[in-house]
């Protein structure tokens, strides 16, 4: 005996089958087509060839070029000179963030709407003004300050706070806007200052994500002050730039190797302040 309509209704609602993987009603199915095109039009338009990157002979090449940086040069004179220009890109990318951090927060205030009624007149210009800080690259700051500030670690700094700010400033302004709105809503109603308002009911409650922000920029930072010594920014950067180009692989793997210390101590001190604000 068949089973009737109600049976076969309840059945299938007991056994769900799973939803089909493509759905043309699906919006996100039609995004996720475009990316997968696209990715496949990039395969296909690249030049990329992969016999011979993956050639014995490249490969051996490779494997001397690694072999000649096992050998890092540990000499007192040179440890010395590394050690000064670790801290140099260290205080590059820790000056760098914090003059970010108050340039983006300055600019995340008026490029953010905190409520309904806020008529945000500065929203679009600023808004602006941070995508045009974060569009252009560090390097290319750096490059535009030399001519200014002159070679050293001063263009590198200024060159992280600005395309920094520009970064942050956004992160910053979306991080107010998606802040819980009632204890905001609850000051307004009694009249309190917006300058009061953020004080006292926005900040506090997105503070530990701007410290998080602020910290993962840092890291970032570390890795992009020793790329600006390539331009003459001081630092790390400037030491690899010099030895890599004289095909000195034993000061080149020492200035690698700082640079690796130098990023996992941030990022552990980083780990410990996230872990101290998430207590």
């Amino acid at each position: 005996m068949k089973p009737s309509g109600s049976a076969r209704t309840a059945a299938n609602q007991r056994f769900k089958l799973p939803p089909p993987l493509f759905d043309a009603r699906c919006k996100a199915c039609w995004f996720v087509a475009g990316i997968g095109a696209l990715v496949v039009a990039s395969f296909v338009s690249l030049d990329l060839q992969w016999s011979k990157f993956l050639a014995p002979g490249a490969l051996a090449r490779m494997g001397r070029f690694v072999g000649e940086l096992m050998h890092p040069n540990l000499d007192a004179s040179f440890l010395s000179k590394l050690l000064r220009a670790t801290l140099e890109t260290l205080a590059m990318s820790a000056l760098g963030t914090l003059l970010a951090v108050v340039l983006g927060l300055a600019l995340a205030l008026p490029a953010s709407k905190t409520h309904a009624d806020d008529p945000a007149r500065w929203r679009t210009l600023t808004r602006s003004l941070l995508n045009a800080l974060r569009s252009v690259p560090e390097l290319v700051w750096a490059a535009l300050l030399l001519i200014a500030a002159g070679l050293g670690p001063f263009a590198g700094t200024l060159a992280l706070g600005l395309h920094t700010s520009g970064v942050l400033g956004r992160l910053f302004a979306e991080a107010i806007e998606n802040a819980p709105p009632e204890p905001a809503f609850a000051l307004r109603v009694r009249g309190v200052s917006a300058l009061q308002v953020l004080a006292y009911a926005q900040l506090p409650q997105i503070l530990p994500q701007l410290i998080s922000y602020t910290l993962y920029r840092w890291e970032n930072n570390i890795r992009a002050a020793a790329v600006l010594g390539v331009v003459g920014a001081g630092g790390l950067g400037q030491m690899m730039a010099y030895h890599l180009g004289l095909f000195q692989m034993g000061e080149t793997s020492s200035v690698l190797i700082a640079m690796v210390v130098l990023v996992a101590l941030v990022d552990a001190q980083s780990y410990l302040a996230r872990r101290r604000l998430a207590q």
